[in-house]
This record gives structure tokens, sequence and C-alpha cells, in this order.
């Protein structure tokens, strides 16, 4: 019997009766299976996994490395975690490997990346074993012992070879930048998140809040910190340095955190201004001509920028605990602060209208979306004309029905809009997980080509009640988003 008879009957021995083959004639879809070939051929062989490109003598087209060079660069991998050396030496020889990776080119590294992913997985029997065993102990007396073998029964031998990268000085941003190339190809190789999900689990160990150093970036920081500053800079452009030095300045505050092991790049900084009220544009912040701010009088900070710097790192969440040790740190050092709050990008606005303009003019009452036929010159107006209308917003008057529709859209965005229960902007999501409230929504605050581009030029105040957090927090896990009166106004 040929190996692939025996496939076939063993896969039909599987099936449920009514499933199995029938022993009726079938009668081929001729066109269908022409079809078929052509696509299979049009998409190629499939991607070989790294066990059977070990097993092979000669590369595929696609395959930057050869099977000869991938078993070297496994056993130089396996030479890491070889139970025999200790940490150190491990260190040693993941760093040798690190090298390499620094010279290897985009196809090469993601050759490494495979054999990481794929074959240093936990061994199967061992855990089938372990969760057996558990699921018999549940409930006696050694129930918790057979948890701790099957916690062990988990740990792969990827996760002592990333420990071990770890161990050598510059190991951790190795790490970090690994990670930051491997997302991009997740989409197109699943084989990889294995790997890319070892990585975010050890990250959310290692970059715990708890290890992290609070620390002051100003002026007088190092020229090298300050650069690093204009280049993660993801809010509002630095364009000069006198624009950084403006940000910098003594009535200004920016922190970041930092962790031992990257000791010179802030993780993520977050920009303070101070004032008497809430800001309601960003130019005045940004003016490098402004008067200083009395410190003394202040009662007011504004977080105007918060910025995470390492691609690498995302989903490992710090902002919130940035945000939370910012406002204990300014409270200590100026009494006199009462309000704290954000000036915010909405920067998936304009794209979501653009997208749901006919939905939002079927919630519109009448009276409203007769004034707006008026207004753009076509009765009943369509999708199409008020968002042509609106590319006149710079110039559109303060009673504008534009204006008070463009308003109530972005209230409905920031308040009502949720996916899978979670505001649908980025921005929002991030300050309302954290215990903040939609405060203020601003007309022309950020007319720069970028704010107009994501927001038509709004912007947003989230309120930091810290009397409230845990309370909006609790609301918003049952889908219910904070938002003050005045935004609670502009609903339709």
């Amino acid at each position: 019997m040929s190996t692939s008879e025996w496939i076939g009957r063993t896969v039909a021995g599987w099936l449920p009766a009514g499933k199995r083959e029938s022993k009726q004639p079938v009668v081929p879809d001729v066109q269908q299976e022409v079809r078929a070939a052509k696509a299979a051929a049009d998409k190629g062989p499939p991607a070989r996994s790294s066990r059977e490109r070990l097993n092979a003598t000669l590369r595929q087209k696609e395959e930057a490395l050869s099977p000869r060079v991938l078993r070297r660069t496994l056993t130089e991998l396996q030479a890491i975690v070889d139970p025999s050396v200790s940490e150190v030496e491990g260190g040693k020889r993941a760093r040798g490997v690190a090298q390499w990776y620094s010279k290897a080119t985009p196809e090469q590294r993601q050759d490494c990346w495979l054999l990481m992913s794929e074959q240093f997985a936990p061994d199967a029997t061992k855990v089938r074993a372990a969760r057996e065993q558990y699921e018999l102990a549940v409930g006696t007396p050694d129930e918790g012992v057979a948890e701790i073998r099957m916690r062990k029964a988990l740990v792969s031998p990827r996760t002592r070879l990333l420990q071990r990268f770890a161990v050598f000085p510059e190991g951790m941003r190795f790490l970090v930048d690994l990670r930051q190339d491997l997302m991009p190809a997740l989409k197109s190789n699943k084989r990889l998140l294995a790997l890319e999900a070892e990585l975010e689990n050890l990250f959310t160990t290692w970059f715990d809040v708890a290890f992290l150093e609070l620390r002051r970036i100003s002026w007088d920081s190092p020229a090298s910190l300050v650069e690093k500053l204009i280049k993660y800079e993801a809010v509002h452009d630095i364009k000069s340095w006198g624009d950084v030095k403006n940000r910098l300045d003594s009535d200004r505050r920016c922190y970041g955190f930092f962790h031992p092991r990257l000791p010179d790049e802030p993780l993520i900084f977050v920009e303070v201004a101070f004032m008497n009220e809430i800001a309601s544009s960003i130019s005045p912040l940004l003016d490098e001509s402004a008067e200083a701010v009395d410190l003394s009088k202040a009662t007011t900070a504004i977080f105007y920028s918060i910025s995470n710097t390492q691609p690498g790192l995302k989903g490992v969440s710090f902002g919130d605990s940035l945000i939370k040790r910012v406002v204990e740190t300014l409270r200590s050092d100026f009494p006199k602060l009462k309000t704290f709050a954000t000036l915010s990008p909405i920067p998936g606005f304009r794209g979501w209208l653009n997208k749901n303009a006919s939905r939002m003019l079927e919630a519109t009452p009448e009276k409203l979306k007769s004034q707006l036929g008026r207004a753009v010159g076509f009765e009943p107006a369509s999708a199409e004309h008020v968002l042509s209308a609106l590319d006149l917003m710079p110039t559109l008057p303060e009673k504008s029905v534009l204006r008070q529709w463009l308003l109530g859209c972005a209230a409905h965005y920031l308040g009502k809009e949720l996916i899978e229960e979670r505001p649908a902007d980025p921005v929002a999501r991030f300050h309302l997980g954290n215990g903040a409230r939609v405060e203020h929504i601003h007309w022309a605050a950020d007319m720069s080509g970028k704010g107009v581009k994501q927001s038509f030029g709004l912007m947003v105040n989230y309120l930091y009640d810290l009397r409230k957090l845990d309370r909006y927090r609790l609301g918003l896990a049952k889908g219910h988003v904070p938002v003050s009166d005045d935004v609670a106004r502009l609903y339709f």
C-alpha cells in the first residue's frame, strides 16, 4: 500500500459515517478543478516548515538559508540553552548569534525566527501527560502538585532561549528590536505566532512598572536623550531645537519611564503644560514666543502629548501608570494644582466619519437635516454633499449648522461608538481605560495638516478626576462611556 493510500484510508476512518466518501460515483466539476489547479500554480508550493527544511538537502526558491546552514544555525541556538553551561556562558553564545543576526538579510532573519518558534516548543508528550494528571487530580489533595507539574511542562525551551539572550548587556535591546521586526510578518506567516507571543509574555514581566524608573527630561538632560525625544515624538512633531527647548523649559515638565537595561531610552514620555484653565487649542502650548507661566499660581496641568517609543513593546501597558505617577509627582511639587486634563487628538475620527456619514445622517433629527440640506445646497443632503462641504471647515462661522453637526458626530464617536465594547478611537481607549472622562470637544483646536487630516482640526479634553477614576473605569467596563454634560448636549 502506498503512503498516499494509507493516509487516505486513515483519514477516512476518522470521519463520521455521514462524512465518509460515498460509494456513489461523483461527476467531477472539470472547470472548478482547472480553476483550482491554476490558483495553486499561481500561489506556488506551500512554504515548508523548519522541520521539513532541516531534513532536506536543497533549498527551495523562497528560502534564504540552505538546509545545511539552517542545521548549523539550529545547533548554535541549541547550544545557547545547553543545560550543561552556565547562564553567563549561555549569554555569551547568545551574543554571538545576535551579532550574526545584525548582519543577516531580512529573509535570513525570518529563517532564524522560524527556528526559534518551531524548534523550541514545549514537549507535546510531557504537556499532554501533565494535563491528564492535573485533570485527574482536580478536587483532590494532589491538585496543587499536579498544577506545578503542568506549569513546568508548559515552560518551553523557547523561554529559556529568550532569557539567555537577555543576559548580555545589549540583549534586551536586541529582543525588543527583534519583536519589532517580527510583528509585520505575522499576518503572512502564522508559524511565527508562538515566538511573538512568548516575547510579549516575557516583556510583560520584564517591563512591569515595578521595575521602571520615572525620570524628568529637561533641557539640561544629555543631548542624546533630547535627540531621542525629538525622534520619538508621535503627537505633535518637533520642528526645531527652539521648539524642543520650549517644551522642556522651566515652566514645563516632561517625564518618561526608563528601564535599567535600556537606561538611555524613554519607553514612554508625557509632556505637561501649566495653565489656569483647561486648554482649548494646541497653538498656545506650542508657541515658542509665549510668556512663561508662573508655576506658583498655576491650577491646571495639561497633558498635551503622550508618546510610546518602542514598537517592539506593543501590548505591554505602562501608560496608565505613567500618568498616575506623574500626577502624584506634580501634586507633591505644586500643591495648588487642582485640575489634571489632556488636550488630545482624535486620530480616528475623520476616517470613521468618511465611512459612517450616511449612518449619522439617518440619526440626525429632521429639522437639523433640513438645515444641513439648505447649507450645502442639496435637499436632502447626502453624505457626499456634507463631507465635501466640511472641507471648508476652517471658515465655518460659530453658528454654522455644519459645525453643529460635525461636533455632534464627534461626540457620538467618542461617547457612543464602541468596538467590542471598547471606545473606537485609540486615544480615547487609552484615557477612558485609565478612568478619565470626555470633558470638552474643541473646534479648530489643531489646524495643522495632520490635525485636519485626522479629525477636521477637532481636539478633546479628557479629565482625570482623581476621586472618580475607579467609578468611571467600572462604568466603561459595562459599556457606558463617561462624558461631561457639555459633551452630552452635543448628541443628536
